[in-house]
């Protein structure tokens, strides 16, 4: 049986609080919150946050950044509860954090960015992508599948 390092499990408590991070935003912005725990509370809401957070790019462009944003949003934080292509997913959602934080910084200031901890979210996720091996991920099975497989053929 393998040694189960500490490691292992502080990279799943990672993904699973990356991607849980990213799904209650999304559960919020879709009205899945109670009304005493949401920040935005529905899509209009949310809508409008996202043109103040990116009122430096062309007007009209807050609807599509929404939506954007939460599709993406969504897709990441399943892909990391998963465990599927775990390396970019990460790094994807480094980025998508880091865009985040700078046009927070860029509007709202920099303390606002503290408050939602997107530095922490987006450094986390950078380290989560430099991991060499994922133990509890799909990444993991498919990986020993492939091994498997190989090993029949010899």
């Amino acid at each position: 049986m393998k040694h189960l390092h500490s490691s292992d499990w502080a990279q799943l408590f990672l993904r699973i609080a990356l991607s849980l991070a990213l799904l209650s935003a999304v559960a919020d912005r879709l009205g899945m919150w109670p009304v005493e725990y949401a920040v935005w509370g529905n899509m209009d809401k949310f809508i409008e946050y996202t043109g103040q957070i990116t009122s430096f790019l062309p007007a009209g462009m807050q609807n599509i950044n929404a939506y954007l944003a939460t599709f993406a949003e969504t897709i990441l934080g399943l892909l990391l509860i998963a465990g599927f292509k775990t390396r970019w997913v990460a790094m994807l959602t480094g980025i998508l954090l880091m865009i985040f934080a700078i046009s927070m910084t860029i509007t709202l200031g920099i303390k606002s960015t503290f408050d939602y901890a997107v530095w922490v979210g987006s450094a986390a996720a950078f380290l989560l992508s430099g991991q060499k091996v994922f133990t509890y991920s799909m990444d993991s099975l498919i990986e020993k599948e492939m091994k498997y497989k190989q090993a029949i053929r010899k």
